[in-house]
C-alpha cells in the first residue's frame, strides 16, 4: 500500500522543469500515457510470469521514480532493483531512504565486487575515469554493469525508465526490444514520454524525487561523473560532459 506522507525532498531552487504547469491539456496526456504504461506492464508481468521474473531497474532518476510509483500504487508483481556504485551523491542515498519509507517497502541493492574495484583504484587512481574514456568504461564496468548483469541472472525481462527524447543514443528507442547483451526482454514504458510529461506525473502523485533535479541536474550518475547543465543543454549534457556525446553510455544500454 502506497504511503500518503508528504516527500520531504523538495528544496527551494528555481529550476522549471521539475514544477511544470498542471494544465488540463498535460494532465489528460499524463493520464493517458499512464493508463498505456499500467497496460503495458500488466501485459509484460502475465507474459513474463509473476514470480519475479520480471524486474525494475530503478537508477532513482525522476522517470525511474514514476515507474517506482505505478509498480507500487498498482501493485504490479515486479522486483525493483538498484545499484549502488559506491560514489553517488549523498542526495541519491537520500532518495534510496526516503522512497523505502514512503512505500514501505525495501529495494533490492546491487553493489560492485570489492576486488576489481581496489585494484582499479590501487593501479590507476581514485578518478582515472577522467584520464581517458577506456579507463572511465572500466569503471562503469565494475561499477555498473557487471552488478546488473547479477541483477539479471535468471529473470526473463527487465523494465527501464530510459525515454527516447534523453540523448542521441536514444532516439530511435522503442517501448519493447531484445536485448541482446543480456539475452532477455527489454521494457521502455515511458520512451515516448516528454519531459514535461514525467514532471507532471511527479507533481500529480506527490512523488518523491532526487532533490539534486531541482539544482539543474535533469540526469543524475555517479557524483564525480555529473553537473548540473545549463538552461537549454541536453538533458543528459551533464554525465560524461568531458566525452563525445554521441558516445555517452555505460554500457547499461550499448545497442550491440
Amino acid at each position: 500500500m502506497v504511503s500518503n506522507q508528504i516527500s520531504a525532498l523538495r528544496p527551494a531552487f528555481n529550476n522549471p522543469a521539475t514544477t511544470p504547469e498542471l494544465t488540463p491539456a498535460l494532465q489528460a496526456s499524463v493520464n493517458q500515457k499512464l493508463s498505456e504504461v499500467i497496460t503495458l506492464l500488466k501485459n509484460a508481468v502475465i507474459e513474463f510470469g509473476s514470480h519475479h521474473d520480471i524486474t525494475f531497474a530503478n537508477s532513482m532518476g525522476a522517470e525511474d521514480m514514476v515507474l517506482t510509483d505505478i509498480i507500487l500504487r498498482n501493485q504490479l508483481d515486479i522486483e525493483i532493483f538498484s545499484l549502488d556504485t559506491g560514489r553517488l551523491p549523498t542526495e541519491t542515498y537520500d532518495l534510496i531512504a526516503a522512497t523505502e519509507e514512503t512505500y514501505q517497502t525495501k529495494l533490492k541493492i546491487f553493489f560492485p565486487q570489492a576486488e576489481p574495484v581496489q585494484h582499479y583504484v590501487r593501479t590507476n587512481g581514485i578518478n582515472a575515469f577522467y584520464a581517458s574514456i577506456d579507463l572511465r568504461k572500466a569503471c562503469c564496468f565494475m561499477r555498473k554493469v557487471e552488478p546488473l548483469q547479477r541483477a539479471l541472472q535468471g529473470k526473463k525481462a527487465w523494465i527501464t525508465g530510459m525515454r527516447a527524447e534523453q540523448s542521441t543514443t536514444r532516439v530511435d528507442l522503442p517501448l519493447r526490444q531484445f536485448d541482446q547483451g543480456n539475452a532477455l526482454e527489454k521494457f521502455n514504458p515511458l520512451t515516448h514520454w516528454s519531459e514535461q510529461e514525467v514532471w507532471g506525473y511527479i507533481s500529480m502523485f506527490n512523488v518523491p524525487y532526487n532533490k539534486l533535479h531541482d539544482q539543474f541536474y535533469p540526469s543524475i550518475g555517479c557524483a564525480p561523473c555529473t553537473r548540473a547543465v545549463a538552461v537549454g543543454e541536453d538533458v543528459r549534457a551533464g554525465r560524461w560532459w568531458w566525452e563525445d556525446p554521441l558516445n555517452k553510455e555505460c554500457g547499461l544500454h550499448v545497442k550491440k
